[in-house]
């Protein structure tokens, strides 16, 4: 072996401060060859982050493209009717997955060096994916008719049907959580992309065929379908064919998968509840027209959540304990000081620039949606870290304490939207959301903090200094307004707000000098970090 290299992160082995103010630990053993020509190792977190980040965007270009044709194509009813229909599926995807997916990537995690070990977790694992996904499938599929009918809307059958096939193939997508586990997220990055192109190029040709809702959930099925199949075969490439299934007799991992899937299979249950609650009581309540109001500006916030999910599969995958490695502890405390600046920022213009964010986006068809957007706001900064600490708590194998808090952030959401859907609209869905998200990622920062020991005085001073800057560079966006009248005063208001921004994480002492020279020089302070 050649002479390794130590990387630590900001501070020293000692644990003295950081210029992050975090204390530091050495994350990781290289050789120098690994950064040869400005290269970093293949399953480095940065790459992986970034690799995964990349998934996301592309995902998000094509998705982005598809609702901003859907909204306008199908109008609020049919986008109403499509988003229903993806919502009823949405509740027994957990079902087809029953946990299974994150269970094995957990354990994959732990022995990711050991190809053998992996393969044996990934063959039991697939045997327990197919039976679900195939079973849950077929039954949403079958009873695609009655549910139709107790929504009293015919138009939903056929729907639901495409969403019952895109279910299956968005199951087989799920278990690209082992790529990310195997720190081979440029992987889940291909499957992104055949997906996204896919589901894309058919649903456009299914609704300019006249299809209507109907051909935008088989538009989706199929691309799902191609993801899957696609998702299989990179694993089989990457790990070989043993991790197959050649029989129905289950190995010697089963068990321990199982055991930790039914736990995951209530926390994933109850937060995939939490996603479609609203929009199943506003359509209850308020109709489809309603349903697209409230769902088109949440599948905006979807993509708004990326850095916070990119970072997470980057980092978390790092936390998992093994017989010859710990957590990497200061990694998890750079993430989440980085989330909490990115996502004030983002948080900033939802706030500011809300109807210029909709009108561009949704077109004015959906001028109500911008209200919507703007009372997501707390959703939308905390989704940031909410992703890193929920993903973490998984590797940690600390799914059994997520129980409670899963269980009582849908119970918050569902009450509240029970209570104030009927009495003010869909601004009660958001207030419902907010509120039980508020919940939701504190409560698992603290089973983080528990597990890891660690000190979260530094990450509540970045949360009032980035809370500061938010605010000021909100002040700065209303002031130049959102008019597309003025279009020449967007781009001044987005620099100067930034600068604000800025400025301020400098005055407080959030940002070092340090850290604004790398900045300004052009190097990413995050693949510096970490």
């Amino acid at each position: 072996m050649d002479a390794a290299t130590v990387v630590t992160l900001p501070g020293d082995d000692l644990g003295r401060p950081s210029p992050c103010g975090f204390s530091s630990r050495v994350c990781e053993v290289v050789t120098p060859s690994a950064f040869e020509a400005g290269r970093q190792r293949p399953d480095s977190i940065t790459r992986n982050t970034a690799f995964f980040f990349l998934a996301q965007l592309t995902g998000a270009a094509f998705t982005a493209g598809l609702t901003i044709f859907l909204a306008r194509a199908l109008g609020s009813k049919g986008y109403g009717l499509l988003s229903l229909a993806l919502g009823i599926a949405g509740l027994v995807t957990l079902f087809s997955d029953f946990g299974v997916a994150n269970s094995v990537a957990r354990f994959v995690a732990e022995h990711r060096r050991d190809h053998g070990r992996v393969a044996m977790v990934l063959a039991d694992g697939l045997r327990m994916k197919l039976v679900a996904s195939v079973t849950i499938s077929a039954l949403l599929f079958a009873l695609a008719g009655p549910i139709a009918s107790a929504y009293e809307i015919h138009g939903l059958v056929w729907p639901i049907r495409g969403a019952a096939l895109a279910l299956f193939g968005q199951s087989l997508m799920m278990m690209g959580a082992v790529f990310v586990a195997t720190a081979r997220a440029d992987l889940q990055w291909r499957t992104a992309l055949a997906e996204s192109a896919v589901e894309t190029t058919a649903s456009i040709g299914l609704v300019l065929a006249g299809a209507g809702a109907t051909g935008a959930a088989f538009g989706q099925a199929l691309g799902y379908l191609v993801g899957g199949t696609l998702t299989i075969f990179l694993l089989v490439r990457l790990l070989g064919s043993a991790i197959l299934p050649r029989g129905v007799r289950f190995g010697a991992d089963a068990r321990r998968i199982a055991t930790y899937a039914s736990i995951l299979l209530i926390v994933d249950g109850a937060y995939t509840a939490f996603n479609q609650v609203d929009v199943l009581i506003i359509g209850s309540y308020l109709g489809a027209s309603s349903v697209g109001v409230f769902s088109a500006p949440m599948r905006l916030i979807g993509f708004l959540a990326y850095p916070g999910r990119a970072v997470a599969n980057g980092v978390a995958p790092r936390l998992a304990r093994s017989a010859h490695t710990e957590p990497n502890v200061s990694a998890f405390l750079t993430a989440l000081r980085l989330l909490l600046i990115i996502q004030a920022a983002i948080t900033a213009f939802v706030l500011g620039w809300s109807p210029l964010l909709v009108k561009i986006g949704l077109g004015d068809g959906f001028r109500e949606s911008a209200s919507v957007l703007r009372a997501l706001a707390p959703f939308v900064f905390l989704s940031g870290f909410g992703s890193l600490v929920s993903v973490s708590a998984n590797y940690l194998g600390e799914a059994r304490r997520r129980i409670p808090v899963a269980i009582m952030t849908v119970l918050v959401n569902l009450v509240l939207d029970l209570v104030l859907v009927p009495r003010i609209g869909v601004i009660g869905g958001c207030v419902g959301t907010d509120v039980a998200y508020a919940v939701y990622a504190p409560a698992h920062l603290f089973i983080c903090q528990r597990a890891l020991q660690i000190d979260l005085q530094p990450a509540a001073r970045t949360f009032i200094r980035t809370t500061l800057a938010g605010a000021a560079m909100t002040g700065i966006l209303i002031l130049f307004g959102d008019s597309l009248s003025r279009f020449w005063l967007i781009p001044l208001g987005g620099v100067a707000g930034v600068v604000v921004f800025a400025a301020v994480l400098w005055v407080t002492g959030e940002v070092s000098a340090s850290e604004a020279r790398a900045a300004l020089a052009g190097i990413p302070v995050a693949r510096r970090l970490l």
